[in-house]
């Protein structure tokens, strides 16, 4: 168990200035965005309850490819949700406050060295992940599209493919970057050094 945190007295909450505080404290402003991403995760709870009460009814009067794209529409109604936890859980701990959920049992693997990075690197995944999605289900029932629709559909997709390696790449190097020239400051060649 490591020792609680002493923080020097000129960071000590009560001791702000006034205007610093209420632009400290406007992060706050953002708790009812976040409320409102938990009901619209409550509205794809119903989405998704709805999507499987079809399928189960209807399951002998589709055929494969109807089961496979209603199956594809509740992968992708996942993700969505699986997106909102991300920026909802992610983003309240990023840019307003602590959850203090360290060592619970069920805390995020990804909790832990969350920041808005890593948080944007992740949101480009799943976005790429659903983007998948939509374009599977457009293979599937092409000729219910028009090349147009398909052609755009693509470019979309690989859009999202090069903006999430770029934003990676800038992670990589601002997080990497630092360190290695930190350790290389610090820790000088012994040619250096006589």
């Amino acid at each position: 168990m490591s020792a609680p945190k002493h923080t020097p007295a000129s960071v000590q909450p009560g001791t702000m200035k006034a205007l610093p505080k209420i632009i400290f404290m406007s992060r706050w402003l953002q708790v009812p965005l976040y409320l409102g991403l938990i009901i619209a995760q409550a509205v794809y709870v119903v989405l998704f309850l709805k999507e499987v009460w079809h399928l189960v009814t209807h399951a002998m009067t589709l055929d494969e490819t109807n089961i496979m794209l209603v199956v594809l529409g509740l992968i992708d109604v996942v993700m969505i949700s699986n997106l909102l936890i991300m920026v909802i859980v992610g983003g309240y701990e990023t840019f307003v406050s602590r959850l203090g959920v360290e060592g619970h049992p069920d805390e995020p693997e990804w909790l832990d060295h969350v920041n808005a990075g890593v948080l944007k690197v992740k949101l480009s995944m799943a976005l790429i992940s659903i983007s998948s999605i939509h374009l599977l289900k457009t293979f599937i029932s092409p000729d219910q599209h028009t090349f147009h629709t398909v052609m755009w559909q693509v470019i979309i997709h690989i859009a999202f493919l090069v903006s999430a390696l770029i934003m990676a790449y800038v992670d990589r190097l601002t997080t990497h970057t630092h360190p290695k020239h930190f350790h290389s400051e610090t820790i000088a060649p012994r040619s250096a050094l006589d």
